[in-house]
């Protein structure tokens, strides 16, 4: 008997657990990856802009290290510390980081008998791949029973604001740098914008952000975006709102932004942060009966096929959420539906997602805004965390834990977390989620004291429903 052939255009985290699934079901599995296995998520987004956010918070703990009682001293005499940024030697370290976990995930891959391909690979039909090996020589054709595409997004260019990699950057570009930027205008108020908006502050850079939108993290919980908004300007970062970039210069020693209001903004540097593009173009995938939408994105269902049986997409080149978590997740569930075995359709509401400024801000579920709208009917109660006793011994004074209970059932159907580490605190909040738990279940769950997850149980009890 014939072993199940699958093959996987695209090594990012989709990729990798797709091919990971696919060993373990005993499948013969091929992965064609260009630049390295793990993908952009790996080698030029997720990886090193995570470590990048994480040196910030390193500096920012050492700012207000002394609010906490901690002197620093120079032989016996008090000082006042200044951080100093290395930053070439800072992206060294962020971007040797990602080449050792992609090298790490290419040799597991390997170990568990993986065939890795380096190269590009494209559809010709939709049981046959056509690969461009890296070293050269003659195209492989390969059959295939089925075809997984994961080949991801790049940075979406805007016209009259071209990014060169010198001064005019896209968020693969930043790593080159080797100085730190005197002034930094940040385009685009999206996850990626306010992430390395408020990186970039907490380092020490002037930024200005500039929004097209009335409020920062569109699509956020409300309070969350107003919270962010406040502090990136306490922190004395340049706001501006409702205003587009029309284009952007690179004048040899700096950048001049026109916005759409007339005025002309200066700096050392502009980073464009507006969105993406996925990598579908000359896949061949409309040739072979493949849906696409307008914007290049291949259109799947909740187990990740399109509209032909055996080709699946996942990730960012997909319908589906563009997040690490949950382009992995569609990997394995795509080759477990290939394969005959259980496979769990995703439901989109109950994942996860965060955005790494400070504080973080973890949401899951449904929406304050949804709720007030009448989507679903639910309660709402906020703890702020000024009141948490943790909270109160770290000297943290911003952020809150949002729970949303449905009416009548009690049962946990959202929440919304703004503090450091919202990206762990979320996960007890999705776990009720998932499992259908309700605030009863969820308050007699025993928690440390003191901690930050104890306000999550404390909102739980708070939606306590008494029984009539």
């Amino acid at each position: 008997m014939q072993q199940h052939r699958i093959v996987i255009i695209g090594g990012g985290p989709g990729g990798y657990e797709a091919a990971r699934a696919g060993r373990q079901l005993g499948a013969e599995v091929v992965l064609i990856e260009e630049n390295g296995v793990g993908g952009n998520a790996v080698l030029t987004d997720v990886v090193p802009s995570k470590s990048l956010i994480a040196t910030a918070e390193a500096a920012q703990r050492v700012s207000v290290a002394q609010s906490l009682g901690i002197e620093f001293t120079i032989d016996g005499k008090e000082v006042n510390p200044k951080i100093k940024i290395d930053l070439q030697d800072m992206n060294q370290r962020l971007l040797k980081l990602a080449k050792s976990q992609s090298e790490e995930m290419l040799t597991h891959l390997k170990s568990i008998g993986v065939r890795v391909i380096s190269g590009r690979g494209r559809l010709d039909g939709n049981h046959h791949v056509i690969v461009e090996h890296s070293t050269g020589g003659e195209p492989e054709r390969m059959e295939a029973k089925t075809i997984i595409v994961a080949v991801g997004a790049s940075p979406r260019e805007l016209e009259g604001a071209k990014t060169d990699g010198e001064r005019i950057l896209n968020w693969k570009q930043l790593y080159g740098l080797k100085t730190l930027p005197e002034h930094l205008i940040v385009v685009g108020s999206g996850v990626t914008g306010a992430e390395f908006a408020s990186a970039y502050l907490e380092l020490g850079c002037k930024v200005t952000l500039v929004s097209s939108r009335e409020k920062v993290l569109p699509g956020n919980d409300e309070d969350a975006a107003e919270l962010i908004e406040d502090v990136f300007v306490r922190h004395g970062m340049n706001l501006l709102k409702k205003v587009r970039a029309d284009s952007v210069t690179n004048t040899g020693t700096g950048v001049e932004v026109k916005l759409s209001t007339g005025e002309v903004l200066t700096g050392s540097h502009c980073l464009m942060a507006v969105g993406a593009v996925p990598n579908t173009a000359g896949l061949g995938l409309e040739e072979a009966g493949i849906k696409l939408e307008a914007d290049g994105r291949v259109v799947v269902n909740k187990v990740a096929r399109t509209a032909r049986a055996n080709v699946y997409a996942i990730g960012d080149c997909s319908t589906h959420l563009p997040l690490a978590s949950v382009s992995a997740m569609m990997g394995r569930t795509a080759v477990y539906h290939t394969m005959g075995d259980v496979a769990t359709p995703t439901r989109l509401r109950n994942v996860a997602s965060n955005v790494f400024t400070a504080p973080e801000i973890a949401q899951v579920g449904w929406s304050q805004q949804e709720i007030e709208q009448g989507l679903v009917r639910g309660e709402v109660h906020t703890i702020n965390l000024e009141g948490n006793p943790r909270a109160k011994m770290q000297g943290l004074r911003e952020g809150f834990i949002k729970l949303f209970a449905s009416v009548g059932s009690g049962t946990v159907i959202g929440g919304v977390v703004v503090a450091p580490r919202a990206s762990d605190l979320i996960y007890p909040i999705a776990v009720a989620i998932e499992n259908r738990l309700t605030v009863d279940q969820l308050a007699r769950t025993y928690t440390v004291y003191p901690s930050l997850s104890g306000s999550i149980a404390e909102a739980a009890s708070a939606l306590h429903q008494p029984i009539d």
